[in-house]
């Protein structure tokens, strides 16, 4: 009985001492660009399509993440100049480490396509893109 007294104390000691050793590895998104593109086209500040591609690229940069598969289209709701756009992450990646990476894609797109019509940033685990045109990727 002294047997399996201990072992009834231990065991379930060892299965809990087991699971706690069993956590979720997290790891920051990999944001290595690799590649961004401008269109030539560009937009004054005072210009619709201002209001139109915050729009689109903030609902890219909030959604997404929150959508199934990680991937979004959209186009924005003001018809006097539309923008559309497209962002997607790598399917690994929790949904928080989505959000950081398409927020590197957007600060690294903005600092190289300031006041473009169009620009695709794709870093390694995700990619943002917007234009003034509907486009497929």
């Amino acid at each position: 009985m002294g047997l399996l007294h201990k072992m009834t104390v231990i065991l379930p000691a060892f299965i809990i001492a087991f699971l706690v050793t069993l956590t979720v590895v997290r790891s920051d998104p990999n944001t290595n660009v690799m590649m961004v593109m401008c269109n030539t086209g560009v937009y004054a500040n005072d210009d619709p399509f201002t209001n139109s591609l915050a729009y689109v690229i903030a609902e890219l940069e909030t959604v997404t993440p929150n959508r199934q598969g990680y991937d979004l289209r959209n186009v924005s709701p003001y018809p006097t100049s539309l923008a559309y756009g497209h962002a997607s992450c790598n399917q690994n990646l929790a949904a928080s480490d989505c959000t950081l990476c398409l927020v590197a894609a957007k600060t690294t797109m903005s600092s190289y396509c300031n006041n473009r019509i169009g620009a695709r940033s794709v870093l390694a685990d995700c990619l943002i893109r917007y234009e003034q045109y509907p486009f497929n990727d």
